[in-house]
């Protein structure tokens, strides 16, 4: 086990002396198992930022990732459960390969736990791949030691953002990435938001095979079923962003420091519709405009309107300037200063700040605005987890973060 109390580097020696506040929520023991290249790892934290630092290819992602289960969702990567497995080499054999049978008995698929430090004392989490499912692969949760039968009970006690190098092209790729961009960030103020988008994304698949005539001849009352589902379901996934969008955009508007302001809007027909009248009213909308575009959609697949399709939409308000038409650096910077007004806003909205999961952040960052976001992130007293192949690019956080080595999916101070 690696413990911030063997460290060398005159950092903090314990939890005790861990930074005071009542938002603070942070992982003070981690661990994994059969998790991608690591056989096991165990780490202590004392609340300060965690500076991971490594060769590519050592396992500092991986070890984000890790974390990322925490949370409800399909996690840093958006893998599939068996994805995450561990392969050991061939020739690997003995203790090294992990342990032989995990926390829910049976051979070991991957597992994470983590005991979290939370504003009303401290909670046990834990998760991983239920060996024992057939057919469709299922993640087990556990919550204080209990099985819990949703993800949600995970974002009750715990919320998370990552950026990740992929996400440096966010606005300049599909909606689709952005949407889950900010469907993680209103999951930090909502953790029913993930099951509200399973269902509606279930009902729209399974109307799509419907109208492809998968099954022989459409029922139209199962179609009238499933897009009552979507109409409810869409209507509330899209309430929420737009909800938070609003809220957001006012914390970036009057966010100062290197970091630029961000614009924030929320582009779509159904969010269109909530502006413009109640939720019943919209959902009904909704419902009606789904059945009069069945055939349409029965030749296109999906559905042509609903949540599935909106955007966010950013904008550099110093520079007037969409997003996508700034430099590569200007974009970075947006994401980040969007994050971090998002880490202050859930702060004093919910009492407790959510983990930062930063992968090889300060790449096409400068001295002045890495040291603007060591400053915030301290000041913000969240726990933020951090990756760089140089070390010294963290030096300005000096004893105030924990750094860790890792090298061959190994941890040490």
């Amino acid at each position: 086990m690696v413990s911030p109390a063997t460290a060398s580097n005159g950092a903090w020696s314990g939890a005790a002396e861990a930074p005071a506040s009542g938002s603070a929520v942070w992982l003070s023991r981690l661990r994994l198992s059969n998790f991608r290249s690591y056989a096991a790892a165990e780490l202590e934290t004392d609340g300060r930022p965690v500076v991971l630092t490594g060769a590519n290819g050592a396992g500092k992602t991986n070890l984000l990732e890790a974390i990322s289960y925490l949370v409800p969702g399909r996690g840093l990567r958006g893998a599939r459960l068996s994805e995450v497995d561990r392969q050991p080499p061939e020739a690997e054999t003995g203790p090294e390969t992990g342990p032989e049978t995990g926390p829910w008995g049976g051979p070991a698929p991957w597992a994470v736990s983590a005991e979290v430090v939370t504003p009303a004392g401290p909670r046990q989490l834990g998760t991983g791949r239920d060996p024992a499912a057939t057919g469709r692969e299922r993640r087990l949760v556990k919550v204080d030691g209990s099985l819990v039968s949703s993800q949600q009970a995970l974002g009750d006690v715990l919320g998370a953002v990552w950026l990740t190098p992929q996400m440096d092209r966010l606005f300049l790729e599909g909606a689709s990435g952005r949407r889950r961009f900010l469907d993680r960030l209103v999951l930090s103020f909502d953790p029913a938001h993930a099951g509200r988008i399973t269902a509606y994304e279930h009902a729209l698949r399974e109307r799509a095979r419907i109208l492809r005539g998968d099954g022989g001849p459409a029922d139209p009352d199962w179609l009238a079923a499933l897009e009552e589902t979507m109409a409810e379901r869409g209507i509330a996934v899209a309430a929420a962003r737009r909800d938070l969008v609003g809220r957001l955009a006012a914390a970036c508007a009057e966010a100062e420091g290197a970091f630029p302001r961000a614009g924030l809007g929320l582009a779509g027909d159904v969010e269109a519709w909530l502006a413009e009248a109640p939720a019943l009213e919209a959902e009904d909308r909704f419902k009606a405009a789904l059945a009069a575009s069945r055939r349409k959609d029965a030749e296109t697949g999906g559905a042509a309107l609903g949540p599935h399709r909106s955007d966010l939409a950013v904008r550099h308000l110093a520079r007037r300037m969409p997003a996508a038409q700034c430099s590569t650096g200007e974009q970075k910077a947006l994401l980040i200063s969007i994050v971090l007004a998002h880490a202050r806003l859930v702060g004093l909205e919910r009492g407790q700040t959510p983990l930062l999961l930063l992968d090889e952040i300060v790449a096409h960052l400068d001295a002045q605005r890495r040291a603007a976001l060591y400053g915030a992130l301290l000041s913000l007293r969240a726990q933020a987890w951090m990756t760089g192949t140089d070390s010294g690019l963290f030096d300005d956080f000096g004893a105030a973060a924990l750094f860790v080595t890792v090298r061959d999916s190994r941890l040490t101070l």
